[in-house]
């Protein structure tokens, strides 16, 4: 398992690395960290990150950091974070972590609090469109306890970390648009509502059509303030949506997708239409 540690403090400012050790054992050698008294628990985290194609997305975690009397959380060479990974915990496929670390706020004498964010730059961090879906996340924590990080011992160097402690959904996000007319209509005449969804690909940073997608026809009538689902279609092979209704009264006509696992739900912003 990877250990993230502290380089060197420039000017004040942290540059950040990752020093790749093997996994944690419970007594150091030259080669190893020992186990730090360290525990991890209640993670928070969203339920599913949008990610487009050109904007930095930030998501807040936060966890309970547990720790023994001999660990100082306060040190400045002390570092924890939490972060998204793929695969299995020892040997991830991929991962996306925050700019910076935690930062932990002492509840007792023994547990503290750490908020952070894990920050995600599409096109940086070669996201490609299946590592949409669910990801895991863990925790860590690394004590150098006054050695050098650039050259530590490392049976000086505490370690502690855990996996699996939640999920959530990268996702790609999505994009709806709906056009009803004609406008006016005359009563009993079919109104046509058409758009597109589509969705960030992450290789080529554009948007294309999301196919063959159950998309609702969605209508509010002028006055109230709820939309109600007139009938539900699907995308075609560029995304496009089409669906028709007998226009009744004035209002506001929309489309609508639900979601899924790997997209966004998205509705499209409302389109008046007054009928004669």
């Amino acid at each position: 398992m990877r250990i993230r540690a502290t380089v060197a403090a420039v000017s004040g400012a942290l540059a950040l690395s990752v020093l790749a050790v093997p996994a944690a054992h419970a007594t150091g050698t030259s080669g190893t960290p020992y186990t730090m008294d360290v525990s991890f628990s209640n993670l928070k985290i969203a339920s599913a990150i949008k990610v487009g194609t050109t904007n930095k997305v930030s998501t807040t975690y936060s966890y309970t950091l547990t720790h023994g009397s001999g660990v100082n959380v306060a040190a400045s060479d002390f570092y924890t974070d939490a972060y998204l990974y793929r695969g299995s915990f020892d040997a991830p496929s991929k991962t996306l972590e925050g700019d910076d670390y935690a930062t932990c706020k002492a509840v007792t004498s023994t547990t503290a609090t750490c908020t952070g964010t894990v920050d995600i730059y599409p096109g940086e961090h070669s996201l490609k469109n299946t590592d949409s879906g669910s990801w895991s996340v863990g925790a860590e924590a690394v004590a150098f306890n006054g050695q050098d990080p650039e050259n530590p011992d490392m049976s000086k160097v505490g370690f502690s970390d855990r996996g699996s402690m939640a999920t959530t959904l990268l996702q790609r996000y999505s994009k709806l648009t709906a056009n009803a007319g004609p406008e006016p209509v005359v009563k009993g005449k079919t109104i046509t509502t058409t758009g597109k969804l589509s969705r960030a690909n992450w290789e080529d940073g554009l948007y294309h059509g999301y196919t063959s997608q159950s998309v609702k026809l969605q209508f509010y009538k002028a006055g109230t303030t709820t939309y109600t689902t007139v009938k539900t279609v699907t995308s075609d092979s560029s995304g496009n949506v089409k669906a028709t209704a007998t226009a009744q009264y004035d209002g506001y006509w929309r489309l609508s997708f639900a979601g899924t696992s790997t997209t966004p739900a998205v509705n499209a912003t409302g389109d008046y239409v007054d009928v004669k």
